[in-house]
């Protein structure tokens, strides 16, 4: 069992094969996501068929925009970094990906996730169900656990909205809205305005709220899908122990805390709750590893 939590020293337990029969989201006290989400969708008429729709500038996306905005933001992103070229580790990044993600509140979403070839250490998001980590994220792992607990990670940023979020309150937006109101003839066009250069946006990075929620978020998310809730924890404590001047984290601590202040807040919010539960699996045997 795990007793302690702290910023450099995390202890491991024993495991056992699932955790789906506890209720994770009271745990720790996730609000209401699917009936959120079930009366966002309601509420939203069809997108258009070129353009992105009006609502997208009144705070509301339609399932259809966010995929848009999605393929733009990987699409620039892969221009600047592709995917490793190793389909075996696509596949399987994919599989624990699209586990974790059921277990989250965006079922309606087509998931895409994958390793692009970079040696630095770092993982994005992007709105639609897009999930990229670095090959040097990657490689630090140990087993499927901490992989599944990264992966979920971009997955609460996903179903929270985060990104979404960001471009609502850019200032890109006033700017969109007279091109959206004629109608243009192109949707990829309309989304490119809307973002600018979507390696540029993830660049921007979120707010620390952001990302010490979908650290919350995530481990739930992680401990339904019956791996070890503190697979993160244990990537955080890893990036902790490596000098903040290596160049490889350079882009992940310009739009994130220090893995410190990740593992404090992620502490504070869990405390002794995951103690009553049975630790989920790690699976080192079934990890891949990069040759």
């Amino acid at each position: 069992m795990k007793r302690i939590f702290s910023i450099l020293a995390l202890m491991l337990g024993t495991h056992v094969a699932s955790s789906a029969a506890f209720d994770l989201g009271k745990i720790l006290q996730l609000p209401e996501e699917n009936k959120q989400q079930k009366t966002e969708q309601a509420q939203q008429p069809a997108s258009r068929s070129s353009g992105l729709s009006p609502l997208m500038l009144l705070g509301k996306t339609s399932v259809e925009d966010e995929a848009r905005i999605g393929r733009q933001v990987s699409g620039d992103l892969l221009g600047a970094a592709p995917l490793v070229k190793d389909d075996t580790l696509q596949r399987y990044v994919n599989t624990v990906g699209r586990w974790v993600a059921q277990q989250s509140n965006r079922k309606d979403l087509d998931w895409h996730f994958g390793v692009i070839e970079s040696e630095d250490i770092n993982a994005f998001a992007a709105p639609g169900g897009y999930v990229f980590l670095t090959k040097g994220l990657y490689k630090r792992l140990n087993n499927e656990a901490e992989l599944a607990g990264v992966l979920a990670h971009e997955i609460a940023h996903v179903s929270r909205k985060h990104h979404l979020e960001l471009l609502r309150k850019s200032q890109l937006i006033g700017a969109l809205s007279q091109t959206v109101s004629k109608e243009i003839k192109s949707g990829d066009q309309a989304v490119q305005n809307l973002i600018g250069n979507g390696a540029e946006m993830l660049a921007r990075g979120l707010d620390k709220e952001a990302e010490f929620e979908a650290d919350r978020i995530g481990a739930v998310f992680a401990a339904r899908a019956g791996y070890d809730p503190w697979g993160l924890p244990t990537v955080l404590q890893d990036m902790a122990a490596i000098n903040t001047g290596d160049n490889r984290l350079a882009l992940l601590y310009k739009t994130h805390p220090t893995a410190a202040d990740r593992l404090a807040r992620l502490g504070e919010a869990v405390g002794d709750r995951f103690d009553s539960l049975p630790t989920g699996k790690e699976f080192p045997e079934r990890f891949y590893r990069i040759k």
